[in-house]
C-alpha cells in the first residue's frame, strides 16, 4: 500500500474508490498535520481541505496525532488509538492536528452491511490495531483468494465487534444556531450565558433552549461543555499545557478545567494523554 512520508509527492496517492479490492489502506508516518491536511486537499484539488465523499466508507486511525470529522449533523474527534468511522457517500471535513502517524482504511461498501450505517467515533481493540497496520503492508492489489483476504475478513469482523466513543457533538442545522456555533469556535472563552447568546442572535431565551434540545438532544450548557471538551482533546494532542487549554477555553483556573475533564472522561487530562502516547509508543 501507497505509505506517505514527509517528503513524498502528493501524486503517489491512489483513488482508493478505484482498487477493485475489499479494504485498501493508506498510512502516513512522521509527517505534521499542516503537511498532510494540504496533500489531503492536494488529492481532491481545493485550495483547502473541504467537503468531499467517497464512493468507499472510511475509517481514520492516528496512532499519533489527532482526526476531527466535520459533516452536517455533528462534530467527532479522534485522539491517538480512537478511530472515526464515515460511510460511504457521506460528505465530510476532516482536519489533523500534532505529529500524524495514521493508517486511513477504505472498505467497499457490499462490505459494510454489519457496520455502523452512520459517522461515529470507534474506540479501538488492540487486536484491530495490530490488523489495521498489518493490512497497510498487503500489496495494492493483493490476492482475493489468498492469506491477505483471511486478514481482511478478520479485520472486519473486529471492526464490527470495536465499542463506539463518545468524543461527538451534534451539530445545528437552523441558521441561528449555526451562527452561535461559529462564534463560539472563534472565541471558545467566551462564556456568554444562554441570555447573552440568544441576544447576540435575535431569539429569545426560550426559543434557543427549544431549539438547541430540538436539535442538538442537548442544552446549551451540556453542547457548549461537550465542545470545550473536544477542543481540549485536540489542543492537549497538539502540545499545549494543561493550563493553556484552561485559559483558552475561559476556565477561571486549570482546577476547574481538570474536574470537567475528569467528570467526563473519568481521567485527568494528562493521564488520558500519557495513556495514548504509551498505546502509541
Amino acid at each position: 500500500m501507497p505509505v506517505l512520508h514527509e517528503s513524498s509527492d502528493p501524486i503517489e496517492w491512489v483513488d482508493p474508490d478505484q482498487v477493485p479490492r475489499t479494504v485498501v489502506t493508506f498510512a502516513a508516518i512522521g509527517i505534521d498535520s499542516a503537511t498532510l491536511d494540504q496533500r489531503e486537499a492536494d488529492f481532491h484539488r481545493r485550495k483547502e481541505a473541504d467537503f468531499h465523499r467517497h464512493r468507499k466508507a472510511q475509517l481514520l486511525f492516528p496512532m499519533r496525532g489527532v482526526f476531527t470529522c466535520e459533516l452536517e449533523g455533528g462534530l467527532w474527534i479522534a485522539p491517538a488509538q480512537s478511530a472515526i468511522w464515515i460511510p460511504g457517500g457521506v460528505m465530510h471535513k476532516v482536519r489533523a492536528t500534532g505529529m500524524i502517524e495514521c493508517y486511513v482504511v477504505f472498505i467497499d461498501p457490499a462490505f459494510t452491511a454489519r457496520l455502523p450505517s452512520a459517522c461515529c467515533a470507534i474506540s479501538t481493540t488492540p487486536l484491530l490495531r495490530e490488523l489495521l497496520i498489518r493490512s497497510a503492508s498487503l500489496p495494492l492489489l493483493y490476492p482475493d483468494d489468498g492469506l491477505e483476504s483471511h486478514l481482511v475478513a478478520l479485520l472486519l469482523d473486529e471492526l464490527a465487534l470495536a465499542p463506539t466513543g463518545n468524543l461527538h457533538l451534534p451539530m445545528p442545522t437552523d441558521a441561528r444556531l449555526r451562527r452561535i456555533v461559529q462564534m463560539i469556535m472563534a472565541n471558545p472563552a467566551d462564556r456568554g450565558t444562554m441570555q447573552a447568546w440568544a441576544r447576540r442572535v435575535g431569539v429569545s431565551e426560550r426559543t434557543l433552549a427549544r431549539l438547541l434540545v430540538q436539535e442538538t438532544g442537548m442544552s446549551f450548557g451540556r453542547w457548549r461543555q461537550q465542545l470545550h471538551l473536544m477542543l481540549a482533546v485536540e489542543w492537549l494532542a497538539g502540545g499545549s499545557s494543561v493550563q493553556q487549554v484552561a485559559d483558552g477555553l475561559g476556565y477561571e483556573s486549570a482546577g476547574s478545567f481538570v474536574t470537567m475533564f475528569r467528570k467526563a472522561l473519568g481521567t485527568s487530562p494528562g493521564r488520558y494523554m500519557a495513556e495514548r502516547r504509551v498505546l502509541g509508543a
